[in-house]
């Protein structure tokens, strides 16, 4: 069987959780602050949200921290299988990824999209 899309996908995700094991680590800790305030579910991209505003309040200003938005459904299925006793409080999707071939193209940057400001 041929690489699909999700295989690339998930390899960036390895890629980028071994380069920035602390945002896995915060990922956690907003996931189970929120849990212990009692929400029974949770928005994925809110605490992907979060862990960027953490990451600049403490930055530079000027080198700005990035996590791919695909990266997020990864952290959530990474928590859940790590915590099986949570399992389900993010929801996800069916990975239609598995179903494409893998394109090999590389990740976008900020820097790859005009902006008008």
């Amino acid at each position: 069987m041929s690489e699909t899309r999700k295989d690339q996908m998930q390899e960036q995700f390895d890629n980028f959780h071994e380069a920035h094991p602390e945002v896995y680590q915060m990922f956690v800790q907003f996931s189970i602050s929120m849990i212990n305030r009692g929400y029974a579910s949770y928005s994925t991209n809110s605490i992907i949200e979060r862990i960027r505003w953490e990451k600049d309040v403490g930055g530079d200003g000027v080198n700005q921290f990035k996590i791919n938005n695909n990266h997020a459904p990864f952290y959530s299925r990474k928590f859940m299988e790590q915590y099986p006793q949570y399992d389900g409080f993010f929801r996800t999707r069916k990975q239609t990824s598995e179903k494409h071939d893998a394109c090999r193209l590389p990740e976008l940057t900020p820097q790859d999209y005009e902006y008008v400001r």
